[in-house]
């Protein structure tokens, strides 16, 4: 489960999407999660599922390695659907157990709105999946210039995601480590109550903490030992220059933005189920 996690992670290879500018990866990806939003039938999340895997087809990323990171939220995608099922008023009812009501409608929201994380998870993977750690921060502090006016610290708040980010498959990495080492000392992790389960957790919480402190100790020597100031008189190898797919892109997502809003707008002359 552990090794099932793919965000934060990249995946080398030759294609458009890893090619383009990273603020316009940033940017878009943003409006694809607004664009969830604002489409709520069915047909809207088939045209955006298709779009998905459209551009998931080209950028090289396997499909496989992209659900897979789906294994490690589907409690979260249970939970959605639980609560949606059975919390959700409606005027259809098929099931009645005190305060718990199954309806049409409950059915029809816990679908969408699992359909909607789903497509999320997704598509917010695609960017970590397609663009470097390097490209990240310096994508995430060129949108946050203007801020700089305001007292923002623009590269540091960009720095810190990206750490973050970066950090997160060596810390899933050394999370396993530590799993299997304890199972290798007799540690039982799937038998007992929660309760229990939750204690058992302790052996493998307290080292890596410790491993996590470590590694940010020794991080912040490196960038002391070759004179890191932050962005004070800071230049870059590679300048980022927008590029002709990336005006492409934008055109392809304005097109797709407001196919999103005529969808909206035309959800209430379909039927609800749609």
């Amino acid at each position: 489960m552990i090794r099932d996690i793919t965000i934060g992670q990249y995946y080398p290879t030759e294609s458009p999407i890893h090619r383009m500018d990273a603020r316009g990866k940033i940017v878009i990806t943003f409006l694809f999660i607004v664009s969830l939003f604002i489409v709520n039938n069915f047909f809207g999340y088939l045209c955006v599922t298709a779009l998905l895997g459209a551009v998931i087809r080209i950028s090289k990323v396997p499909l496989k390695f992209m659900l897979r990171g789906l294994k490690s939220i589907v409690i979260i995608i249970l939970f959605t659907a639980v609560i949606n099922l059975f919390l959700t008023q409606g005027e259809h009812v098929l099931w009645q157990a005190g305060f718990l009501r199954l309806t049409t409608e409950g059915i029809y929201m816990a679908v969408k709105m699992c359909v909607r994380l789903v497509l999320l998870i997704v598509g917010a993977s695609l960017l970590t999946l397609t663009t470097t750690p390097i490209q990240l921060t310096d994508g995430i502090e060129y949108l946050l210039r203007p801020l700089k006016r305001f007292g923002v610290p623009a590269h540091e708040i960009a720095m810190m995601m990206t750490i973050a980010l970066r950090f997160i498959p060596t810390l899933l990495d050394e999370t396993d480590k530590i799993i299997k080492a304890q199972q290798a000392r007799g540690a039982d992790f799937d038998t007992g109550n929660l309760m229990q389960k939750a204690k058992s957790m302790i052996p493998i919480l307290v080292p890596l903490f410790i491993s996590a402190f470590r590694r940010a100790e020794e991080l912040a020597m490196a960038m002391e030992a070759r004179c890191y100031h932050g962005d004070e008189n800071r230049t870059r190898m590679n300048v980022m220059r927008l590029q002709r797919r990336d005006y492409q892109a934008a055109g392809l997502v304005a097109v797709y933005m407001l196919v999103a809003v005529a969808l909206r707008y035309a959800a209430p002359l379909l039927p609800f189920w749609i």
